[in-house]
């Protein structure tokens, strides 16, 4: 499916959230930094353990609105806030004595605004595709999406540290043009809504998560999808700590290559590959049967992350993220693919927001890493890892393939009821 032939709307949604992703990436990483130089760092975990709390409740609540409004409305309410709060924090930054705390509920805001237009983003894929088209679509979505992140991350790195009020000007104008392009050029195309079916607003969000909840196979995938997601956000918790105090520098002349430097490296091949290798290796999955690349890739993947965990000699860490790269680019468009396929067309909003617990539990899994990883050596957190990445092999196997033909009319029938 060539660029051309998108429809409108996704051609809209997949320009916008490249901006939107650059404009995250070139921030997000240095918020802890930035909190931790100004409020100590105890301060900093608590806001920020703060934030994620508030960005789960608000994707939930993002989910349901998306199915009972319209998405346009939904994603211009939400970008016009984004982009004032950013100017909120930009102006905060002017005075010599930065306004902390006029800069921190700024945050908070547009992490809550951020959150709750995110489902209505993933729905506008699943409604401007077809089972048929979806997987490259996916394919193309996740390589725009580590491309904005490689450069955003450029951008915060190179300007952060010295011209971060230009930065975050530069960033301001920039989402200030996203709820204008939505008004332009988004179209608002009909379907089907969710209808309120009881008087109370909360109880009716409740219900309308319940059906999600009831739908085994769609649960099992997004609970496999944590397990699996889990062994790459590890790479930025216990594999980072680990090679910052075990990885042996090497010199090459001046230059020394650090444990952090090497997980850096780790880190830009992981997006390199993803970047120059997504279509090609799509392109031959194609060939195959998609269950059975979905097995082999997440295989891969299982092996390279599980080496990954407990390796130090840099040529074995750098194979290995080759190889789970690679896994993971075969599998990736597959799952993601196949869960949409799985959501009902009146409740895609509530299903992506719900399909979200999968990042936020792989989040905290692979934060918890860091405390298991102080009492195992690293050869048994590679059997952990392992044993983790094979539960999330069979559970997203078994909820996309094995066990969702057999729940089928239960869903259907229980959609009808609630």
């Amino acid at each position: 499916m060539n660029w051309k032939d998108f429809p409108q709307n996704l051609k809209v949604r997949l320009i916008t959230n490249f901006f939107n992703k650059t404009i995250s990436s070139a921030v997000m990483p240095f918020m802890a930094l930035f909190f931790a130089q100004h409020k100590g760092a105890v301060w900093a975990g608590i806001f920020l353990g703060i934030n994620v709390f508030v960005g789960f409740l608000s994707n939930l609540i993002g989910g349901y609105l998306s199915d009972r409004c319209r998405r346009i409305t939904v994603l211009l309410l939400t970008s016009t806030v984004s982009a004032i709060t950013f100017g909120l924090m930009t102006v905060s930054l002017i005075p010599e004595q930065k306004l902390i705390l006029l800069f921190a509920y700024s945050y908070m805001v547009f992490m809550a605004s951020s959150s709750l237009g995110r489902p209505a983003m993933h729905a506008i894929i699943v409604d401007s595709t077809t089972a048929d088209n979806r997987k490259a679509i996916y394919a193309f979505d996740y390589w725009l999406n580590n491309l904005s992140m490689a450069i955003g991350a450029a951008l915060g790195g190179l300007f952060y540290a010295y011209h971060q009020l230009s930065l975050f000007m530069v960033l301001t104008i920039v989402s200030s043009l996203l709820p204008i392009a939505y008004s332009i050029w988004l179209q608002d195309t009909s379907v089907i809504r969710l209808k309120q079916k009881h008087k109370n607003i909360f109880i009716d969000l409740l219900a309308n998560y319940k059906v999600a909840l009831q739908d085994r196979p769609f649960v099992m995938a997004v609970a496999g999808g944590m397990c699996i997601y889990a062994a790459e956000f590890s790479l930025n918790s216990y594999i980072g700590v680990r090679l910052a105090e075990e990885f042996r520098p090497l010199f090459f002349g001046e230059f020394e290559l650090s444990g952090v430097r090497m997980l850096s490296l780790l880190n830009i091949e992981n997006m390199l590959l993803v970047v120059l290798f997504t279509f090609i290796v799509t392109k031959v999955s194609d060939k195959f049967d998609k269950k059975k690349m979905l097995l082999a890739g997440l295989i891969v993947y299982s092996i390279g992350y599980t080496v990954i965990t407990s390796a130090n000699a840099w040529y074995t860490l750098l194979f290995f993220t080759l190889v789970a790269t690679i896994g993971e680019l075969i599998y990736s468009p597959i799952a993601n693919a196949e869960k949409a396929n799985m959501m009902p067309e009146d409740k895609r909003g509530s299903y992506s927001a719900f399909s979200g617990i999968s990042f936020s539990g792989a989040d905290l899994i692979a934060r918890s890493t860091i405390i298991i990883g102080a009492f195992l050596v690293p050869s048994m957190m590679s059997v952990y890892i392992g044993i983790i990445l094979m539960a999330g092999t069979f559970m997203l196997y078994g909820g996309l393939f094995l066990f969702r033909g057999r729940t089928k009319k239960e869903a259907l029938i229980l959609r009808k009821t609630v």
